[in-house]
């Protein structure tokens, strides 16, 4: 080992072992940054995110002068590991040469820099941008000489670098981000995952429907006019003349407060503080509707059909709560729809929408078909069934308690395994 030739030929290897190193973790911490993480750094003023963001616009290049400074390390320190072996080992170092350095080399100058590399993609990445951008201007000619070839090669298989995915994610890829991402606080995850979902779901998804509409008949006595105006929780009211799909306007119950302290309401005083009524398609997205609401200026429709007729209401209220949650610290125990029982039961109201029966009891009834829980039984059973019958459906058990007017009145849900047999 005292060989001056020895000592600097071994010298020169471990100098190519690290060199190689550099290299092959360069390369995985580059292609394994977070493209998203990158932007954001990138709009901070972060140096090395700028240059790591440049040099992936294009990954050929990139990827040509890594491997150009790889291969060029790797071969020069085969060719003198196979030098050190002919003076150590003589003839049967051709033999052992090769051998030593792939474990050598498959140890030290790959899978650990690259394993560390995947683990800090930031950390290799970002420092090893300054000196893989000086190279990448040293090299240029050879590398564009190099990706030339190999972008030849690759078109004559349809193939181009200028083909590659972009970075934009779809809804659902959002989505999935939002949803995996472990630093966002619960609420505001469920706020981002609303909003998402906001064009999945319709205004008759969550509209009050027909049957549920309160207003007001001009017909009515004046008396039981003023009494339902003084006793009414809802701002806004549709005004109608004997049945809803007669609409006459949509009255704002301050704007009748005056007439009720002066004691001067009449008919036609209360039909001129009425608005225009507002009408939107049944199918049309919440996304859109939001929209459409902001741009008319307008925080109640009325929805209709194809054919014209009123199906419910929808408010803005109702979208912002498909956002931020309902407005209510425990819905299940204070709608009027859904009542919690000791066994661990609910009796629900057949005509409780199933979006609210999920959102409000964290289940999963299928939402996919009919929208309402009358309308989610009688499509399974095919039927008008009569009552105290039970049946399971998707993990849950369903008891029929309550049958008027053709219709579910009142049901008695549980999750299967829970509540009373």
């Amino acid at each position: 080992m005292d060989d001056p030739s020895i000592v600097t030929l071994l010298g020169s290897i471990i100098v190519l072992i690290i060199v190689s190193a550099y290299f092959s973790g360069s390369e995985t911490a580059m292609m394994a940054l977070n493209r998203y993480r990158l932007k954001h750094l990138t709009k901070e003023g972060h140096g090395g995110a700028k240059r790591a963001g440049k040099l992936l616009e294009r990954p050929d290049r990139l990827l040509g002068v890594i491997l150009i400074g790889n291969n060029l390390a790797n071969f020069t320190a085969a060719s003198l590991a196979t030098l050190l072996a002919l003076e150590l080992l003589g003839e049967q170092g051709v033999v052992w040469a090769p051998v030593i350095c792939t474990i050598v080399f498959l140890v030290f100058a790959e899978v650990a820099p690259k394993t560390i590399a995947a683990v800090y993609p930031e950390k290799v990445a970002l420092p090893s941008s300054y000196l893989l951008q000086i190279l990448l201007w040293v090299c240029f000619p050879f590398v564009w000489l190099v990706n030339g070839v190999a972008n030849r090669l690759l078109n004559l298989f349809g193939v181009s670098h200028d083909e590659a995915s972009e970075d934009h994610l779809s809804v659902d890829e959002l989505r999935t981000v939002v949803h995996e991402g472990s630093q966002i606080a619960g609420h505001h995850q469920d706020m981002m995952l609303g909003v998402l979902d906001l064009g999945k779901v319709t205004v008759d998804d969550i509209m009050v429907p027909r049957s549920e509409i309160i207003g007001i008949d001009i017909d009515d006595e004046m008396d039981e006019i003023v009494t339902q105006i003084r006793s009414i929780q809802h701002t806004r009211l549709p005004v109608f003349k004997e049945d809803v799909d007669r609409v006459l306007g949509i009255l704002h119950i301050r704007n009748a407060a005056r007439f009720l302290i002066d004691g001067e309401l009449t008919r036609a005083s209360l039909l001129q503080e009425t608005t225009e009524p507002y009408f939107v398609p049944e199918n049309t997205s919440l996304q859109t509707q939001l929209i459409k609401f902001q741009q008319e200026k307008e925080r109640i429709a009325l929805v209709v059909d194809e054919y014209g007729d009123i199906q419910g209401i929808v408010t803005i209220e109702d979208i912002l709560e498909e956002i931020v949650g309902d407005f209510t610290t425990d819905l299940a125990a204070t709608s009027i729809d859904i009542h919690p029982q000791e066994d661990g039961t609910y009796l629900i109201d057949g005509g409780t929408h199933i979006r609210l029966i999920n959102r409000s009891l964290g289940w999963e009834l299928p939402v996919d078909g009919p929208k309402t829980l009358n309308g989610l039984i009688t499509e399974y059973l095919e039927t008008i069934p009569d009552a105290n019958v039970c049946f399971t459906l998707k993990g849950y058990r369903f008891e029929i308690v309550q049958i008027k007017d053709n219709m579910i009145r009142t049901a008695k849900l549980s999750v299967v395994g829970m509540g009373s047999e």
